[in-house]
């Protein structure tokens, strides 16, 4: 069962992450969207991604064809524009060309290939990728031993707390490596998952499914660093905030499960569009906003160029490249059934 509203969250936070780099990078409005703010549409992506694996994979067997699906589903799903935009972005770097992002050297590459570090907004990607790996232990666990999925978690989250989520990062042997940014992603993939674990099962009162929880939405930008109400550093520190993590949560909580299905707002054209091609519009707009900003215009036709570029590059990835490509992967899927023992 497709829950449509979830494409149009994915679209707000390609939004967001868009409209933040083109406030840092142009000073539109005098910055006041950027400021680092583009982490929250990130938190939403995070979110999801933890949301769907659960909703869509742990109420399947465990087993080799199974896992061989899901793993290719994601393959196919991340790897391709992710690889062509690493590669391109070291040929060009390579060649004293920046156009896309700086990754200078084979060391560097490497970094990347082994998701372990990322350049820009390609850092978020080896968090997403490892998140891969850490689900398939709940799924193991799903059937029978579903109470340690939120044991694990619970335990994960506090040490981290008290940890103050250990900053692990430098090189081996040259090749960097960046820990923290996946340490302080676990969270948000937690939430989305044991949410996610809910969905099927939680029966929600028609008498609390009401559009107006679509306001939640408003918490975003009231977390944003020039318009917070906080006054404390946890304005500023986003990631490393469990309060943040406690909004963001109840913003995707209220959205998915306390929002009718048919609101309007989120069942719509426009967020099933953007929504689809989010993936590749949130790897190849910020390319574009630097380009179009070396442009002598207003910094409204700059917005409007960036943002129609954007989309259109981000839709032929996605037609032309990604779709065609996520497919044949997955055909690649077996069909036997083997058993893996899980326990």
């Amino acid at each position: 069962m497709e829950i449509r509203k979830l494409n149009s969250l994915r679209a707000l936070a390609a939004l967001i992450v868009f409209f933040t780099h083109f406030s840092d990078v142009t000073n539109w409005l005098g910055g006041t969207l950027g400021g680092g703010a583009g982490a929250y549409g990130v938190m939403l992506f995070f979110l999801l991604s933890g949301f769907l694996m659960s909703y869509l994979y742990l109420h399947k067997d465990f087993n080799q064809t199974t896992v061989m699906h899901y793993f290719l589903a994601r393959v196919g799903r991340v790897l391709p524009l992710y690889l062509l935009v690493v590669f391109s972005s070291y040929l060009l770097s390579s060649s004293g060309n920046d156009s896309l992002y700086n990754i200078p050297d084979t060391n560097t590459l490497l970094g990347h290939l082994f998701f372990i570090y990322g350049e820009s907004v390609l850092w978020s990607i080896p968090p997403e990728i490892q998140f891969y790996f850490i689900f398939t232990i709940f799924w193991a666990l799903a059937k029978n031993r579903a109470g340690y999925i939120y044991l694990s978690i619970v335990a994960v989250m506090i040490l981290l707390f008290l940890t103050n989520f250990p900053r692990i990062y430098g090189d081996i042997n040259g090749i960097p490596f960046n820990e923290f940014s996946v340490l302080r992603t676990l969270p948000f993939f937690f939430v989305g998952a044991i949410l996610g674990m809910q969905y099927r099962s939680l029966n929600i009162p028609a008498y609390l499914q009401k559009h107006g929880f679509l306001l939640t939405l408003f918490l975003i930008p009231l977390m944003y660093p020039e318009f917070s109400p906080v006054a404390t550093a946890d304005k500023s520190r986003m990631w490393l905030s469990y309060e943040v993590l406690l909004v963001m949560s109840t913003v995707f909580f209220c959205t998915v499960f306390l929002v009718p299905d048919h609101n309007v707002l989120l069942a719509n054209r426009f967020g099933d569009f953007i929504g689809k091609i989010s993936y590749s519009l949130y790897l190849l707009h910020l390319p574009i906003i630097t380009k179009v900003n070396q442009w002598q215009l207003p910094v409204e036709i700059k917005l409007l160029l960036s943002f129609g570029l954007s989309v259109i590059a981000a839709y032929l990835s996605y037609r032309f490249f990604e779709k065609p490509i996520a497919l044949a992967i997955r055909k690649m899927a077996p069909s036997k059934r083997v058993p893996i023992t899980a326990n």
